[in-house]
C-alpha cells in the first residue's frame, strides 16, 4: 500500500458518490496527505504537501488505518472513538464523508 494506490482507491470511491461539496484533507503523517476537493465537479483528489491546504475538515490517521477505512474493514466511528482517527474542522463534513465511504 502506497500513497498513490490509496489516492486511486479514494478516487474510485468518490466516483460512485454524489458531490461532496467540501474540501477534505487526509493527513497521513510522515507518509504525506491527500486532498479531496469536492467543491468542483468532477472532484479533484490528489497528494498535497499539507502546508497551504485550506480544508473544511482534516482527518488525521495512519496510512494503514486509511487503507482499512477505504476497504471497509475499519468503521469510521469506531476509528474515531478508539483514537485511530482524529478530526479537526467540521465534524458534520466528516460524518457525511463517513457515510459516503461506508457505501
Amino acid at each position: 500500500m502506497s500513497l498513490d494506490s490509496l489516492t486511486e482507491k479514494l478516487k474510485s470511491q468518490a466516483a460512485i458518490n454524489p458531490p461532496l461539496g467540501y474540501r477534505v484533507q487526509f493527513n497521513l503523517g510522515e507518509e504525506g496527505s491527500i486532498v479531496w476537493d469536492g467543491t468542483v465537479t468532477p472532484p479533484e483528489i490528489g497528494p498535497s504537501d499539507g502546508a497551504d491546504t485550506e480544508a473544511d475538515t482534516v482527518l488525521s490517521l495512519s496510512l494503514e488505518n486509511f487503507d482499512q477505512l477505504l476497504s471497509g474493514s475499519l468503521d469510521p466511528t469506531l476509528a474515531y472513538m478508539t483514537g485511530k482517527l482524529k478530526i479537526s474542522g467540521s465534524t458534520g463534513v466528516a460524518m457525511k464523508l463517513a457515510a459516503m465511504l461506508g457505501d
